[in-house]
């Protein structure tokens, strides 16, 4: 599962909006007498409150909390289908919005097409229309564009950067764009800004021992375990040829020191024949309070030569 461009603050009242949502139902269906129907939502309140105090507990990654949301989202749809008959379709595609929003897109689309064929077990929908079935699939498409329309520019916008063909990671000037417009949204939402100095002391070595595929490698090594524990809008850009920024919207001191943690980790273990176990040195780096833009490059910059020269 992978974790999507929504801001911490909006997660953490996501959470809490479920679980306000969930008691209230659990209240009216008390209220109204329907106590059969009242053990699924009850239980649920349960894992949504557990799932809200993971969210809590986590400062970069929430897969499980959010896996959590998602069944919590499912099962009390399923259950209000098939224990009350009348409940009105409107909530038919709830459990499928869910999905699109905190699953990858291959992901939701493959649960959207296993799922199809279950749903018209459910009572509320035995005696559904085929108009009905036709509307799921338009609105499985249509949720599917918006993130299929980012996957296909940033597909685009690499196939055009001349570096790709080593590495998956943008061009510095791409990264110094992006990276502005996120600097700004940071300062005029309140929002925190991380970014991660990486350099592969390995690098020019590997191509000169060994040649440019051994620098491949190397590289194509370290952007694999980068979009392994990094989110999907985390930025990777190469700074020079052996120095990398990953740009961290959102991300505390704290959350990016976890994030560099876990990259050494992971980049500790990968051994490539050329040149044995991969070497990194990788370093935080957070714009100041009030600090100019141009400022804050710079500083980048001479973190990547420190790193360098070390």
């Amino acid at each position: 599962m992978t974790q999507h461009q929504f801001p911490r603050q909006l997660m953490t009242l996501a959470y809490m909006a479920s679980a306000v949502l969930m008691i209230s139902y659990a209240v009216w269906l008390y209220a109204m007498g329907e106590y059969r129907d009242l053990v699924v939502p009850s239980f649920m309140v349960l894992l949504l409150l557990a799932a809200f105090l993971l969210h809590l507990g986590q400062d970069i990654r929430a897969h499980l909390p959010r896996l959590v949301l998602l069944v919590c989202t499912y099962a009390s749809v399923i259950a209000a289908l098939y224990y009350q008959p009348n409940t009105p379709l409107i909530w038919f595609g709830l459990p499928m919005t869910a999905a699109f929003l905190l699953l990858p897109l291959a992901g939701a689309v493959v649960l959207h097409m296993t799922l199809l064929p279950l749903w018209w077990f459910m009572p509320a929908l035995s005696q559904a229309s085929p108009t009905l079935m036709m509307g799921y699939v338009a609105l499985g498409l249509l949720l599917a564009l918006p993130r299929w329309e980012h996957a296909r520019r940033r597909a685009l916008l690499r196939a055009t950067d001349p570096n790709d063909s080593e590495c998956d990671a943008y061009h510095i000037d791409t990264l110094k764009e992006r990276l502005h417009s996120e600097y700004q949204r940071s300062d005029m939402l309140n929002q925190r800004l991380a970014v991660l100095v990486i350099h592969l002391p390995q690098r020019d070595m590997a191509e000169e021992q060994f040649g440019p595929r051994a620098a491949e490698a190397l590289l194509s090594a370290l952007c694999t375990e980068v979009y392994s524990c990094c989110r999907d809008h985390d930025l990777l850009g190469r700074a020079d040829s052996a120095t990398f920024w990953l740009v961290l919207p959102d991300t505390s001191e704290s959350g990016a020191l976890l994030v560099r943690d876990r990259l050494q980790r992971a980049l500790s273990r990968r051994v490539l024949v050329e040149t044995g176990q991969v070497e990194v040195r990788i370093a935080a780096c957070l714009p100041c309070p009030k600090e100019d833009f141009e400022h804050y490059l710079q500083r980048l910059e001479g973190r990547g030569s420190a790193l360098a020269k070390r």
